[in-house]
């Protein structure tokens, strides 16, 4: 099953919208996360409808962030691309009548359920400012290095 890396690469994009001076196009953001501008508008659109990011047309516009980064949380974004599935792994239904099946599944719902709380309550505490500070510590790290 393919992994969903949807809000991975939302953030990777808005951080180089954070550190980016002025708007940036759905063809430079594409670049930066070596995927098809068509990806980034659509997924930029589902961020515009709520809101977090806003877009100028023509020849000088592009996608720039419409808030605050202190106030955006990664569950936020989780969220507003339409809160995909945390895991990639899941129940066997092919037999429901089977009490075999019905015990793993008991089992495993309430492990998933349980490890889903836990990583959304997580995300809810970080913030695209947590993501954008710990960047400029590394970009700092690596240019003390150089």
């Amino acid at each position: 099953m393919k992994r969903d890396s949807r809000l991975s690469s939302v953030l990777h994009a808005l951080l180089h919208m954070a550190e980016h001076d002025g708007p940036m196009t759905s063809e430079v953001l594409a670049q930066c996360m070596s995927t098809n501008p068509v990806v980034v508008r659509r997924t930029m659109g589902l961020l515009r409808n709520q809101g977090l990011v806003s877009s100028t047309p023509g020849h000088a516009g592009g996608w720039r962030i419409a808030v605050d980064l202190n106030t955006v949380t990664l569950r936020q974004l989780h969220e507003a691309l339409g809160e995909p599935a945390i895991f990639a792994i899941g129940n066997r239904n092919e037999t429901p009548d089977c009490l075999v099946e019905q015990s793993v599944n008991a089992a495993l719902d309430g492990a998933f359920a349980e490890a889903e709380a836990l990583l959304l309550d997580r995300f809810a505490h970080v913030t695209l400012a947590d993501l954008a500070a710990d960047f400029s510590r590394r970009a700092g790290m690596r240019r003390h290095k150089d």
